[in-house]
């Protein structure tokens, strides 16, 4: 049986679409329109945040508010060491997904030995840096700071050097650098990356599971070939981020893409998955109700996330 403890990051400084921050709420909300207990059974942390940042004008453009991505990194880093020092289960719900590279960062100055595995279910990589940004929103750049990967083959900017200070910065946090290798990444549910992406993927190696796989050969099959990928991983962290569903179904999120996962399929998948004892940390993330009606998005993100807990207790 896990002890979990719910942190929560309201985070969405690393976005480009404002509402983020609400879905920690939104869940909540969720949870009482389902008449369940679930945050009453639980303890949590707040992380404090940095939006009000967003009414700040934006120093870098290849990396929007940095600075206090740092600072977020910093504080989600301290909460999720603190609580697996204290033999505690992280459950982490994050507004945008740019504060996955501090949960990581956390999991590795909790366990600096551990050969940490990554599970990053989304519909995105996630692996830019500011060299290849499209946009300079730090959410699609949380793996590249933890494989501390600037992808300078494909540089199409460069970035002014206080930008690339705090860069390092990031990709330093807990002084172990880099936090995972490519060989310990999964991708499940990838099928929105740019060209700059593709190129680093496919140098890197690293794993990618599309949703034709999932339901070709079903959940059992993909997770087992996941596993078996992080077999030799010591821990393994899961993140989930909602746009991993179909957009017909994820429309509360900041960027919806078409041929995702079905609610059952996501469900099944992370049920399947907390079943594993390597299992050390799961992030639900990117829920956005102000893109919503009555709050769906929330709820069936609340769904998975109660399926996925209920798991974890009985392990």
């Amino acid at each position: 049986m896990r002890n979990i403890k719910i942190i929560e990051v309201k985070s969405e400084i690393g976005a480009g679409t404002r509402g983020a921050s609400l879905g920690v709420d939104a869940l909540k909300i969720a949870a009482l329109d389902f008449m369940s207990n679930f945050f009453v059974n639980f303890p949590s942390d707040v992380v404090e945040t940095e939006n009000n940042l967003l009414y700040e004008p934006v120093e870098s453009p290849y990396a929007k508010r940095i600075k206090g991505v740092k600072t977020m990194y910093e504080r989600v880093a301290k909460a999720v060491e603190t609580n697996l020092k204290s033999g505690l289960f992280p459950l982490v719900l994050a507004g945008d997904h740019s504060s996955a590279g501090g949960t990581i960062a956390g999991i590795k100055m909790a366990k600096p030995k551990s050969r940490l595995g990554v599970i990053w279910i989304d519909a995105h990589a996630d692996i830019h840096s500011p060299y290849t940004t499209p946009s300079g929103n730090m959410h699609g750049m949380p793996l590249a700071i933890s494989l501390a990967e600037d992808n300078l083959d494909c540089q199409v900017h460069h970035p002014d050097e206080a930008t690339l200070k705090v860069w390092n910065e990031l990709k330093n946090i807990g002084k172990i650098c880099p936090k995972v290798l490519p060989e310990d990444i999964v991708y499940i549910a990838l099928r929105d990356i740019e060209k700059e992406e593709d190129y680093i993927l496919k140098k890197l190696g690293t794993k990618i599971i599309p949703v034709s796989e999932v339901r070709k050969k079903g959940v059992e099959h993909v997770v087992r070939q996941t596993l078996l990928t992080l077999k030799q991983c010591d821990d393994i962290y899961v993140s989930f981020d909602v746009d991993s569903l179909d957009s017909s179904i994820s429309r509360g999120t900041g960027t919806p893409v078409p041929n995702g996962l079905k609610e059952r399929e996501a469900e099944d998948l992370l049920a399947s998955l907390m079943q594993n004892h390597k299992i050390c940390c799961f992030e639900i993330t990117e829920v956005n109700p102000t893109l919503d009606k009555e709050n769906l998005m929330a709820e069936i993100a609340f769904n998975v996330l109660q399926r996925s807990v209920n798991i974890l207790l009985m392990n």
